[in-house]
């Protein structure tokens, strides 16, 4: 074997020698990271999903719409024991909360994890409804008419089927006014919120509220301003 092979093999051995004394401690270094990240992570949505609750919260039943299971493009409703409160606006921040937190599974999830009921606001004249949330709404929810449609419409038939007060709804992002959901459904008007015809638990629904991107004025309508009756989330 020549000089130089020699030379190349025992730098070779070196260097896996070096990196099994080092490989532990590098592992540990990362596990370290890694944990602090989750740990991180976990408070931040400990934070995001704090309860919210009002001094008239009584346990009742509530009709939420998720993805059917057994029918991935259709939304079907579960019924579920949650806290709720007799103020309208509290409520459907309650019901909104639940809806993002409270899937069944992830598969059935209509919301992105992360996404968060920054504001809700209700103007007792009309019913009109308009609900401020995160950028995740926009940026994580898939893009497609479909799973955009889904999204909406699970909000939609979830405060239709449990607040009485809310006749239609608005959603903005971040408290701005967007184009589009993800790239389809239309978000520049409102949104009707019609109680739904008595449905079995169980039943798939089919989506059909959202609509497509509409030059429309009259789509286009949106509050001026939010009325004094609002409260923020806690």
């Amino acid at each position: 074997m020549g000089r130089h092979w020699k030379i190349a093999l025992a730098v070779l051995a070196a260097l896996v020698l070096f990196s099994l004394a080092t490989f532990p401690a590098l592992f540990r270094s990362v596990l370290r990271l890694k944990r602090a990240t989750a740990t991180e992570e976990q408070a931040r949505r400990d934070i995001a999903q704090t309860p919210i609750s009002t001094p008239t919260d009584a346990p009742q039943k509530a009709q939420m719409y998720w993805i059917s299971e057994s029918a991935p493009a259709t939304l079907e409703p579960s019924e579920v024991q949650l806290p709720l409160s007799a103020d309208p606006v509290q409520r459907a921040k309650q019901l909104i909360a639940a809806l993002i937190l409270q899937a069944p599974t992830p598969a059935q999830r209509t919301l992105p994890a992360d996404v968060q009921l920054l504001q809700l606001y209700l103007l007792s004249s009309d019913g009109s409804a308009i609900a401020d949330f995160s950028e995740a709404l926009g940026t994580e929810t898939p893009s497609g008419i479909l799973s955009e449609q889904m999204a909406v419409d699970s909000i939609v038939r979830t405060l239709a089927a449990n607040v009485g007060a809310v006749h239609r709804l608005k959603i903005l992002i971040h408290g701005q006014e967007a184009d589009t959901l993800a790239g389809h459904i239309d978000l520049t008007g409102f949104f009707p919120v019609e109680s739904p015809a008595p449905t079995p638990s169980g039943s798939p629904v089919t989506a059909t509220t959202a609509t497509l991107p509409s030059s429309s004025p009259a789509s286009r309508s949106a509050p001026s301003t939010a009325p004094a009756n609002s409260s923020a989330p806690h």
